[in-house]
């Protein structure tokens, strides 16, 4: 009995050891997966501990509407009842004396009417491609500071600094500049707001906002 219990034993471990070299031979070279979460996933977390904030930016098109809202974006972040620390208010920031050239004169109507800011944008972007028609015509495709000039460009930076601060800029070829309470300045606009498709816009000499 001693003989059969010991031959059974020394079976049993002759095949635990082929077992396991079968299963060697058979992972070798063999790469491991993990089960990583994708990049889009996103954890759960306790509720003690306060998650990461993650603060998304507009992913935008170069036609009117990548336009008027990177243009936004920068101004105020796209924010219709915004009030800077100098004034200006509403999603595109508009100074006091800015909306009474449009005959916009209620300015709490105005912060509370995202359909009045809109079209006041549009309005004053018609008033300057207006009053710099000639300078698009004349330095557009032209290179100042680096910089390849562009329509959009030039009215992004009208808003910025006012259309007559724009003609200086570029019959100066750069040398007179203007820079705004906050540092920005026209070559900065110039860059940031370059190859935007504004054919929309149509120069129009007394732009309004019908009320």
């Amino acid at each position: 009995m001693k003989r059969k219990a010991l031959l059974v034993a020394l079976i049993a471990i002759l095949c635990i050891a082929v077992l396991q070299a079968n299963m060697q031979t058979r992972y070798i070279n063999k790469k491991v997966q993990y089960n990583l979460p994708e990049a889009n996933t996103i954890p759960t977390v306790r509720k003690k501990i306060e998650p990461f904030k993650i603060i998304y930016t507009p992913t935008i098109h170069k036609n009117f509407v990548g336009f008027k809202e990177a243009l936004a974006f920068r101004e105020s972040q796209g924010k219709y009842h915004k009030v800077n620390s100098l004034g200006y208010i509403g999603k595109y920031q508009f100074g006091k004396s800015t909306l009474h050239r449009l005959k916009i004169y209620n300015l709490n109507t105005f912060l509370n009417s995202p359909e009045q800011q809109e079209q006041a944008f549009i309005a004053l972007c018609s008033l300057n491609k207006w009053i710099l028609k000639r300078d698009i015509k004349r330095f557009v495709g032209k290179k100042i500071n680096g910089i390849t000039i562009t329509e959009s460009g030039i009215l992004a930076s009208a808003h910025l600094a006012g259309a007559g601060n724009v003609k200086k800029y570029l019959r100066s070829y750069g040398a007179i500049a203007f820079t705004d309470a906050y540092g920005t300045n026209i070559k900065h606009y110039m860059k940031q707001f370059a190859g935007y498709d504004t054919s929309f816009i149509k120069p129009i000499k007394n732009a309004t906002v019908s009320s």
